[in-house]
């Protein structure tokens, strides 16, 4: 019996037609914008400003334009940009299309763009001009580069797909909103990086959750500190349209620049990892913005004299914490009235917490290995576990790292935690040895790998050390083979040439690596040593 007759017979009531019935969908936020708040501003970037109106046009002739170069449903396309009104558009003109969007980190070298690229199945890459370099020693006569040179002329390539497309929103292929919107890759953590699926019923969720936690509302000027690739941007690039708040592109973060929108454009919000706050307060125009400005940020909690700078100015964090597979932030430190009692360091302790769950996303739990809750003490420790709308379809292309993952049907993070006696869970350490620098995840095993490929190299350790600017940064420890001999600059100069320059390790020491009576590497020694007298705060 179907859900729709069963309805019908338990109310004695007509349940409405599939036909009148819309999609969960963040295309939707679009749809209402443009009919509701058509004049209202929607994107600025530079001396190029778009009303929601335009905005919508936009991302319709990026759909058309698709669609008149051949993209099938469900194509995925990929885009390599920063944030530009082009990767924006993207969020709604790729699933407007019927297409999938890919969108890739910027830092990534060649070999892991290719990576994604044939993971994916992309048929379509539109690729930032400025980022031109990182493709063109592939081979990618099977797939369409469109590049993108952001500005807005009618000789900009990507501006000639638009001009291809209709100015009318393009016939919906969307049939079911549990269909893929994006897929974002993961670190690779523990290995090959892993491709998360987002849907369009998911990504709707996640955007008013985010838009809740956030507070973002009519009058919201966000400014694009966070990446856009990073999950979707945490949602926020379908979360600001909801709202009908102002898109505020930025392609480089730069403290001066970012005072300068502060005061031009009003700016309310702002997101990113430490490394961006620590900027913007260190930078020598900061001062006290007449407007508050909240700042949602992961990674490590602001540390107090960090905090009391914030607060000084105006800046007022929100701690979140979240993964790729779990359409970025997925919980918050939300903030209890209570708390402003408190002294300093007592806020910066609470603030320091993971929290609770979004709305819209099902309660966090943590629990030990036979997947029991823990106690609620702040002591036991055990792995957060997650499940509901705002968790991954699964990885695209594995199903059985997929089972792995949902194994007893709660994802498994691998993230260790301690649950308080007010529902708030705290992280504690990270089971698969990420290392977070500036808000990048940065696996460990990764690094280890590509230096055993090195003939000197006997076998390799990768833990994270503290750095003032970017929180943590790698450290190798290397034990050379008999005989053989390497110098810091050698090992430097492999990684570069094998991995992203931001996996690169920040400083190498050579010697023999301590071992336990079966020969495995104590990793928990080294981290310890690097450690001693800091501590290392884990979000």
């Amino acid at each position: 019996m179907s859900t729709k007759t069963t309805i019908s017979e338990s109310l004695g009531i007509d349940v409405i037609p599939d036909a009148a019935r819309l999609e969960l969908s963040p295309l939707n936020f679009l749809a209402r914008a443009e009919h509701t708040l058509r004049e209202r501003p929607a994107v600025v970037h530079g001396e190029r400003h778009y009303t929601y109106a335009q905005f919508a046009e936009r991302c319709h002739r990026l759909a058309g334009g698709l669609r008149e170069r051949g993209l099938k449903r469900h194509d995925r396309v990929a885009v390599l940009a920063p944030n530009s009104p082009a990767l924006l558009e993207a969020h709604y003109g790729i699933p407007l299309a019927g297409g999938v969007l890919v969108a890739m980190n910027t830092r990534l070298s060649s070999q892991e763009v290719e990576y994604i690229l044939r993971d994916s199945g992309s048929t379509t890459l539109l690729v930032d001009d400025a980022l031109r370099e990182q493709v063109e020693s592939l081979h990618l006569s099977d797939i369409e580069v469109i590049v993108i040179e952001d500005t807005g002329s009618d000789a900009d390539p990507y501006e000639q797909l638009l001009a291809e497309g209709s100015a009318e929103p393009p016939e919906s292929w969307l049939r079911d909103e549990n269909e893929p919107i994006s897929i974002n890759y993961t670190s690779g953590t523990t290995g090959k990086p892993k491709g998360a699926i987002y849907t369009h019923r998911g990504a709707f969720l996640r955007a008013h959750g985010v838009a809740l936690e956030t507070q973002l509302h009519y009058d919201s000027v966000h400014l694009w500190t966070l990446p856009m690739f990073h999950c979707n941007g945490w949602c926020l690039t379908w979360a600001v349209t909801a709202v009908g708040g102002v898109h505020v592109c930025l392609r480089r973060v730069e403290a001066d620049h970012i005072w300068d929108l502060f005061e031009s454009e009003g700016v309310t919000h702002y997101s990113g990892a430490p490394t961006v706050h620590m900027s913007i307060i260190s930078d020598e125009r900061a001062h006290p913005l007449d407007q508050r400005v909240t700042v949602p940020t992961g990674g490590s909690p602001p540390p107090p004299a960090v905090l009391r700078r914030m607060r000084e100015l105006n800046l007022h964090p929100i701690h979140l914490y979240g993964l790729t597979e779990t359409y970025g932030p997925v919980m918050g430190c939300s903030w209890q009235p209570q708390w402003d009692e408190l002294d300093l360091e007592e806020q910066a302790r609470m603030l320091s917490r993971q929290g609770v769950t979004y709305n819209g996303a099902d309660q966090v739990r943590v629990v030990d290995d036979s997947d029991r809750d823990v106690a609620r003490d702040g002591e036991t420790i055990g792995e957060v576990v997650l499940r509901g709308n705002s968790v991954m379809a699964g990885y695209h292309g594995q199903d059985a790292r997929t089972d792995e993952a949902f194994a007893g049907g709660w994802f498994h993070s691998g993230d260790l935690a301690v649950w308080h006696p007010d529902g708030y869970v705290e992280l504690r350490d990270r089971s698969k040895d990420i290392i977070i620098s500036g808000g990048e995840n940065i696996s460990s095993i990764e690094i280890e790998a590509t230096l055993s490929e090195h003939p000197s190299v006997l076998e390799a350790a990768v833990v994270a050390m503290p750095d003032d600017r970017w929180g943590e940064r790698p450290k190798a420890f290397v034990e050379l083979k008999r005989g053989q001999e390497a110098s810091e600059d050698d090992l430097l100069a492999f990684c570069r040439d094998n991995l992203a320059r931001f996996k690169c390790p920040a400083a190498f020491q050579f010697g023999e690596l301590p071992r336990t009576s079966t020969g495995k590497i104590q990793k928990f020694v080294l981290r310890e040593r690097e450690w001693e007298g800091r501590e290392r705060a884990i979000g």
